[in-house]
């Protein structure tokens, strides 16, 4: 249960932030419901996500492993709900998705997968646990440019799923949108009415 209202004041901003958001992701993300309640944050957040979003240096599947592993870490429904539907969209291994918080025990990561999921566990700890070895395991097999991209996505991503669980949210439901039917549902959908 949210924290705060998620029926923040309907002022301009937040029709033309709710618009986008429904055309973007289909529906109106809960974060930006709570920081609507004050408008300075919600800018500084968009603001920052949409430069975030056009950081290139990290490749993208390593990132998601990286900001889903911090956010599993931590606890945040929401950021895994939305993290996997983000993810499944734009292609990557459902099995890699959903193993994610059991990563250790999941054969489909590759080592230096393995080693961004590490790396983002390590500085998502409090206080952070990273070792010199893996830090330099990481700068050595990415380069200078994506590490310390990688290192800024986990922060961002400890930003984004601290707030999301101190204001107590909760999955929307993303991830339903990206699994395939059960054989029995699909079934019973077929085999309706001729006339729906």
């Amino acid at each position: 249960m949210a924290r705060i209202s998620l029926s923040p004041p309907r002022t301009l901003f937040f029709r033309a932030m709710e618009w986008y958001s429904k055309r973007t992701y289909g529906k109106v993300l809960d974060p930006g419901k709570a920081l609507a309640h004050n408008r300075k944050v919600l800018m500084t957040d968009v603001k920052l996500e949409r430069s975030a979003a056009k950081w290139d240096a990290l490749d993208p599947e390593l990132k998601a492993l990286a900001v889903m592993a911090s956010s599993a870490a931590i606890g945040c429904s929401w950021c895994m709900d939305f993290g996997y539907w983000e993810s499944h969209e734009q292609g990557m291994d459902p099995k890699k998705l959903r193993d994610v918080p059991t990563w250790r025990e999941s054969a489909v990561y590759s080592p230096l997968e393995r080693d961004v999921m590490e790396y983002a566990e390590a500085m998502t700890a409090t206080p952070p646990e990273v070792d010199d070895t893996l830090a330099q395991t990481l700068l050595d097999e990415l380069g200078e440019a994506a590490f310390v991209e990688l290192t800024a996505m986990v922060a961002l991503e400890n930003l984004r799923s601290r707030i999301n669980s101190a204001l107590g949210l909760t999955s929307q439901g993303f991830k339903e949108f990206c699994e395939v039917p059960n054989a029995a549902a699909a079934t019973t959908q077929s085999s309706g009415p001729a006339s729906e």
